[in-house]
């Protein structure tokens, strides 16, 4: 991806500036047409009359691959696609049923087939880390610039990002070297898809500006709720929830018994730093997650047990 500031810094130096019709994010350092002529119409329909070095050179175009755990017709995926289509190129490649709960497993006992909708969007007979995995190391015939996942129908709260496969597909992007962010709209009947989108838009059009460490996927959670009422944008960690429901026992038309994973657990943790915190004001919550899930601080405490053993 081409950080905005860089494009900055490349005009204030060279007064050159690309007069495509993209949007700034994703304009090329390279582009040689002096800003002085950008706004001269007659310039563009004669770039003879420009010497060698301002003549104007492909312009970058911003790749974003998307995917979710709710299936390929989920609304979710239809309006974050809708949002950020005016950003760059998308590609969509996403489960072809729901996959909700996948975590980070990929499919290794049967072969994946790949299938298009009319709208362009790809489906695939797997899980989210497999849509993401096929689609960078695969399908695509060039890696995407960025990986966005959602919008997923239900939080993504503390202990979620564990299950989730709408977070596990962001972070396969990241494992295979890609900027990631993953968005939830945080209902058990979720309405406000456009406002979730919308929440999605800008932070992709911040990406630029360098903040996430090469192992950071952020994860998003936005309110239910009409964009005019949400309460900002928060930096949080993760809070943590009670224990799950025990699973629900019945009976299936034999009589032979089945059983439902129960529900998860409320919020355990919910201090005022926190995700759950940040969602019950009203706020947008942006948690940066990490890859690396050694708990640093009981390193030296293991070393220390393991050297008592032997």
């Amino acid at each position: 991806m081409i950080l905005l500031r860089e494009r900055k810094r490349v005009i204030k130096s060279t007064g050159f500036r690309c007069i495509n019709d993209c949007v700034p994010q994703i304009r090329n350092r390279f582009c040689r047409v002096p800003a002085t002529l950008a706004k001269n119409p007659q310039a563009r329909q004669a770039p003879s009359r420009l010497s060698l070095p301002h003549i104007l050179q492909p312009c970058a175009v911003l790749s974003i691959l998307l995917s979710n755990d709710d299936g390929v017709h989920s609304p979710g995926l239809a309006a974050l696609a809708a949002a950020l289509e005016p950003l760059g190129r998308l590609t969509v490649v996403a489960p072809d049923r729901n996959r909700s709960a996948a975590s980070n497993s990929l499919t290794v006992d049967m072969p994946l087939r790949v299938g298009q909708l009319d709208n362009g969007f790809h489906y695939v007979n797997g899980t989210p880390t497999d849509c993401v995995h096929l689609a960078i190391t695969g399908l695509l015939q060039q890696a995407p610039d960025l990986v966005v996942s959602g919008i997923n129908n239900g939080a993504n709260l503390g202990d979620d990002v564990l299950y989730s496969g709408t977070v596990a597909a962001a972070m396969e992007g990241r494992f295979l070297g890609r900027p990631a962010l993953a968005v939830s709209l945080v209902s058990s009947e979720p309405r406000h898809y456009e406002t979730a989108a919308r929440v999605a838009r800008l932070l992709v059009e911040r990406m630029d500006e360098g903040v996430m460490a090469t192992d950071t996927v952020l994860n998003v959670n936005v309110p239910d709720l009409p964009w005019t009422e949400l309460a900002g944008v928060r930096a949080t960690r993760l809070g943590a929830r009670h224990k799950a429901e025990p699973v629900v026992k019945q009976a299936d038309p034999r009589g032979k018994p089945v059983y439902w994973v129960g529900a998860p657990g409320g919020a355990a943790d919910a201090g005022e730093d926190t995700d759950f915190a940040a969602v019950a004001a009203g706020a947008v919550s942006v948690t940066p997650l990490t890859t690396d899930l050694t708990h640093r601080a009981v390193l030296k405490g293991v070393e220390r047990w393991l050297g008592s053993i032997g």
